[in-house]
């Protein structure tokens, strides 16, 4: 794994000067991602907030080959060009090492996009797909998606005097992906930079379909101050909302561990798409969320073999 010096003497592969929101965690998150590969990469990202702040008409900030494509298919474009440098490799008309790399957001990926995800992924493309779960359409004004948590407040799922935001929990998708039977599949966040650098040289190392879902906390969507971001994604660990894991051919790797497991309360008091959480009348809402995160994080600590330990 590349430490951070040498991760920062990378060629910088997003120029700066894009037009993402300050503190974009999806952002930081791309870097990251971007900085750990080595070689040549060609990359997709569907429809979304990162497509949308890199790639605006007639400028780009993307300093590799990239493409972008609809809301519900940077999976199989990204998939179709793989097949054609496979097809030009084995007729020798080209010799390059050449990555392949597919983005997506939660609408672009858990909803619109799974289909092609999916499609992708059974094929068995050499491939990367990464999704920058920042949990609801933010780019087109906060709707929910199925990655929006339990009672999270959004446009489309708003809190009110009947309903007190989204009535379902979260779609596991990192699991529907381990489900393919897929060589790699993980779950990262940029608060722990180390871990998803490695994933990702780990995923690109191994040849066939991966996948990695990228916890990116998002201010505007999230309503939380911008110079917090990082701390939101640490806090979703430390209480185990979102686990930092890997399943290699079958194989479950727990990668993070909290030495003292934080209760939900002390991620969402400090979001105000979780403000009315907080609320006497609503904290049974509170109770039902914590409940299934511990339902969540039992089970994966049972399918890691740290049940016991």
């Amino acid at each position: 794994m590349a430490n951070l010096k040498e991760l920062s003497r990378r060629s910088n592969k997003i120029a700066p000067g894009h037009r993402a929101c300050a503190g974009c965690i999806p952002m930081l998150t791309f870097h990251h991602i971007m900085r750990s590969v080595e070689g040549y990469v060609v990359a997709g990202c569907a429809t979304g907030c990162i497509e949308v702040v890199t790639t605006i008409y007639p400028y780009t900030a993307w300093n590799i080959p990239f493409i972008h494509n609809a809301f519900e298919n940077s999976a199989a474009t990204i998939s179709g060009v793989e097949a054609a440098y496979q097809s030009l490799k084995r007729k020798g008309k080209i010799d390059k090492d050449i990555k392949f790399i597919a983005f997506g957001g939660d609408g672009g990926t858990y909803d619109i996009g799974l289909q092609s995800l999916s499609g992708a992924m059974e094929r068995g493309h050499d491939m990367l797909y990464v999704c920058y779960d920042n949990e609801a359409y933010m780019n087109t004004g906060i709707q929910r998606s199925s990655a929006t948590p339990f009672a999270a407040d959004t446009k489309t799922a708003p809190v009110g005097t009947i309903r007190k935001g989204k009535k379902q929990f979260p779609k596991n998708l990192t699991e529907i992906m381990i489900a393919h039977n897929i060589p790699f599949a993980a779950q990262a966040t940029a608060s722990n930079w180390r871990d998803l650098n490695k994933k990702v040289e780990k995923a690109l190392s191994i040849e066939g379909p991966k996948f990695i879902n990228v916890l990116a906390p998002c201010p505007p969507g999230w309503r939380f101050p911008t110079e917090d971001g990082i701390e939101m994604a640490k806090l979703a660990v430390d209480t185990c909302f979102w686990p930092l894991y890997e399943c290699e051919n079958g194989k479950y790797k727990l990668n993070f561990k909290p030495k003292e497991k934080l209760p939900l309360s002390e991620w969402t008091k400090h979001q105000g798409r979780f403000r009315h959480l907080h609320q006497e009348e609503n904290k049974h809402l509170l109770e039902i969320a914590q409940t299934e995160v511990d339902r969540r994080w039992e089970k994966l600590l049972e399918l890691c073999g740290e049940k016991d330990r």
